[in-house]
């Protein structure tokens, strides 16, 4: 598919950017703490340091013979970027593939070995999940039982909003003590997450009783907690007939959610008291009646923007009434991951997509559209462009 702005592809080249930062820090961050996580034998241990090696001096280098989807990462670029720079290939391309490599490492892919199919995310994921901050969350559900329609409605689509903010690969990189301090004066009213762009109104009005509903998933544990209950309050309420959630088929960015990451967060709804419980209850229900079904394509996993999506995934996003898509990375894919104007309206860079869409999305990478040139101004001269990657501004954009 052709481009659809004449507007440079972001890489990680250029030293001092978000993009090299992700790629000379945040990256060898992750190895390290996977490394930690698992008592790997000598030769697992020697493939992460290989790996970290790459990442910061080497090239890209092919997956190893045998791997399963050899020729689908060959249809997605590797063989026009092995020999290269991590850093001159696309970021979105590089950094999908780091994660790959990662599997590779840890021997996530190998058949015969301990180690196969173990996710090396698991142990940073169950931690977040039970943290107890998650059952004060789950608490506040009970305050909103006498409250009327519209406030449960704003609730928890505001839940699952700044629910992204719980992403793990991003709470490891190198300015996590940033996001810290930042967080904690929010929390003591010095400071304030706030919204840049809000369709949220006009999200609602796509909603139709009769209509399925797609959500396409960003991290597990406290953002998936969320985004489940935003799913079982619009099929309790009929806003919906049907809902997809559409997962990764495997680890991928630490955090982001796969199928057991879905089980794991439903047994934590339903282990919990009160209206929480409840819902987790229905959502199960409603899985084993296939009013909630669970999609995890191998697009999910690919290093490319939603642009050039499969056209059976096409056909599914056409066939919806509403394409819900969560988080960071799915953003850089849906509008591509191109340095644009903030104020590019959010409908250009998505009229591709096969029905209407709405981002959901707290900003944690420099790709952003849709602003209002007053908005961008202001947040500017009082941020500089750390507004951009912090995690402390969130978006709801909707293209009808």
């Amino acid at each position: 598919m052709p481009d659809l702005a004449p507007a440079p592809v972001l890489r990680g080249n250029e030293p001092g950017s978000f993009a090299h930062g992700v790629l000379a820090e945040r990256h060898p961050a992750i190895i390290r703490q996977v490394r930690e996580s698992f008592p790997f034998d000598p030769d697992r241990r020697r493939a992460l340091d290989a790996l970290r090696d790459s990442c910061l001096h080497g090239v890209i280098e092919p997956l190893p013979d045998g791997a399963p989807d050899r020729d689908r990462w060959a249809a997605w670029g590797l063989d026009a970027y092995t020999g290269q720079s991590w850093y001159d290939v696309p970021w979105l391309w590089s950094e999908s593939y780091f994660y790959r490599r990662l599997l590779d490492a840890v021997g996530h892919f190998d058949p015969d070995g301990p180690w196969h199919g173990v996710d090396p995310f698991r142990p940073v994921k169950l931690a977040e999940l039970h943290d107890p901050a998650t059952d004060e969350e789950l608490d506040a559900l009970d305050a909103l039982a006498d409250r009327p329609s519209d406030e449960w409605d704003r609730a928890l689509l505001h839940g699952s909003l700044w629910g992204n903010r719980a992403d793990l690969s991003f709470r490891l990189s190198a300015e996590a003590e940033t996001v810290a301090a930042t967080e904690a004066a929010a929390d003591e009213g010095t400071a304030a997450p706030r919204l840049v762009a809000d369709d949220g109104e006009a999200l609602w009005t796509l909603l139709r009783p009769g209509a399925t509903l797609c959500l396409v998933a960003d991290n597990s544990g406290r953002e998936l907690v969320p985004d489940l209950l935003l799913i079982g309050h619009l099929l309790a309420e009929g806003r919906v007939a049907r809902a997809v959630l559409h997962v990764k088929p495997h680890p991928y960015y630490v955090s982001d959610a796969t199928p057991a990451d879905v089980l794991d967060a439903l047994r934590r709804l339903i282990a919990h008291p009160g209206a929480a419980g409840t819902y987790g209850r229905r959502l199960w229900e409603a899985m084993t009646d296939g009013r909630l079904a669970l999609r995890a394509h191998p697009f999910s996993c690919a290093p490319l923007p939603y642009a050039e999506m499969p056209a059976d995934l096409r056909a599914e996003f056409a066939a919806a009434g509403l394409t819900v898509v969560k988080g960071d990375l799915n953003y850089r894919r849906l509008v591509g991951d191109r340095s644009r104007p903030p104020t590019t309206p959010f409908a250009g860079p998505t009229a591709y997509f096969p029905g209407p869409v709405a981002a959901l999305r707290t900003l944690k990478s420099d790709v952003v559209c849709g602003l209002d040139p007053d908005t961008e101004a202001a947040l500017t001269a009082a941020e500089g462009q750390s507004w951009r990657t912090a995690g402390t501004h969130a978006l709801i954009q909707v293209r009808a």
